[in-house]
């Protein structure tokens, strides 16, 4: 499968990279663009500054540009928190994409948006202060109305991005039962 894997506002940090090597280890070819340009952040505040300046747009912009080289092979969306915001919007857009998984976050819907059972499955904390759960009842019905067959995971007192091991917010178990359900996710793609 290949993958295209997006950064959180904290940038294209280790966990990133690690989060890549192991589906490289399962058997996936993943991309990792870099949609801060090198720039990487100690805190979220400072990241949403940043992709806050730099604008909504031009990030989108960036990814796009990112993904279009591979696209045509039909990608399997994948991001954390506001990179699964910008792989959701991309895989939304692409009528070749295979899947979509997302790590920490989902973004808005467009109403005209329409897929054609594509897979889609959410890990979540629970409760995320991003991703409140009135949020994701909404988010959910909509991507259901827009085709996406959607799987939603919760992990009850993980912290936001609980994956990366570099933030306060991980949450060992949680990961690990993360992975194992995305890579199994994945492998059926």
């Amino acid at each position: 499968m290949n993958i295209m894997l997006f950064h959180s506002t904290y940038g294209l940090r280790p966990a990133v990279h690690a989060a890549a090597a192991r589906l490289r280890a399962a058997g996936h070819e993943v991309y990792v663009p870099d949609l801060f340009d090198g720039r990487t952040f100690e805190t979220v505040e400072e990241g949403m500054a940043f992709k806050d300046e730099v604008g909504k747009d031009e990030l989108l912009r960036r990814a796009v540009l990112a993904a279009a080289p591979y696209s045509e092979r039909g990608l399997v969306y994948a991001g954390f928190s506001f990179g699964a915001s910008t792989a959701q919007t991309l895989a939304l857009g692409d009528e070749k994409a295979r899947g979509l998984l997302l790590l920490h976050g989902t973004s808005d819907i467009a109403e005209n948006a329409s897929v054609d059972e594509l897979p889609v499955q959410l890990h979540v904390a629970d409760p995320d202060p991003f991703e409140t759960h009135d949020w994701l009842n909404s988010w959910y019905l909509q991507m259901q109305r827009t085709g996406a067959d959607v799987e939603v995971y919760r992990y009850p007192g993980a912290g936001h991005l609980f994956t990366d091991p570099d933030l306060p917010d991980y949450d060992a178990a949680a990961a690990e039962l993360t992975w194992k359900v995305a890579l199994g996710f994945l492998a059926t793609l």
